[in-house]
């Protein structure tokens, strides 16, 4: 049972396993992958502006599936690395910390919800409230503050993809942790 739990084995706080660390490191290649590959890159100046596409689902999936601090790893090791493999414009931390922010709220919010509560719906708004915070407002605002990129060009079509991005994870990252919790691979699996 769920009460029986400390508070930091609920948020996913205590130490990770073997194959949770592999998980991880899978995780982290394929955020490289699908940010720095995979995703539509718009540059405005000489900095990216716009990204559209998937990089963030292993994010939204670890926290979601082995914890916040989890998910707050994989955004961070990814940020860092994928920037040094493919860098576009000068190293801002404040964007590391933005993943990594991004990558422990949606497992926080979800767990901080009572269980009768975890259902698909619940996981839209613990993987949409951070999404819109972080992508859609506050990146437009660093962009805006570090490189004088208008926010009314940057922030516009990131609340267009959101509206696409948000269902997609959703539905994506529900089909996964049911998957992948009912075969016993994440013991911090949480869904109902």
């Amino acid at each position: 049972m769920e009460r029986d739990k400390s508070l930091g084995e609920r948020f996913g706080l205590g130490r990770f396993s073997t194959r949770e660390v592999v998980v991880m490191g899978l995780l982290v290649a394929m955020n490289i992958v699908l940010t720095r590959v995979a995703s539509i890159r718009i540059a405005i100046g000489s900095v990216e502006g716009i990204r559209i596409g998937f990089g963030t689902l292993p994010v939204v999936f670890g926290s979601l599936s082995m914890g916040p601090l989890a998910g707050g790893l994989i955004g961070a090791v990814g940020d860092l690395i994928g920037y040094w493999v493919n860098p576009m414009g000068p190293y801002m931390p404040h964007f590391t910390i933005t993943y990594t922010v991004g990558g422990v709220l949606p497992g926080l919010i979800f767990r901080s919800m009572p269980g009768k509560w975890r259902n698909t719906w619940t996981m839209g708004l613990s993987i949409g409230i951070p999404h819109v915070i972080m992508s859609c407002i506050v990146v437009p605002l660093l962009l805006e503050h570090l490189f004088s990129l208008p926010v009314a060009v940057t922030m516009p079509p990131r609340f267009i993809a959101a509206a696409f991005i948000i269902p997609s994870y959703t539905l994506i990252c529900r089909a996964l942790i049911a998957r992948t919790g009912s075969q016993g691979w994440f013991i911090r699996t949480l869904l109902p």
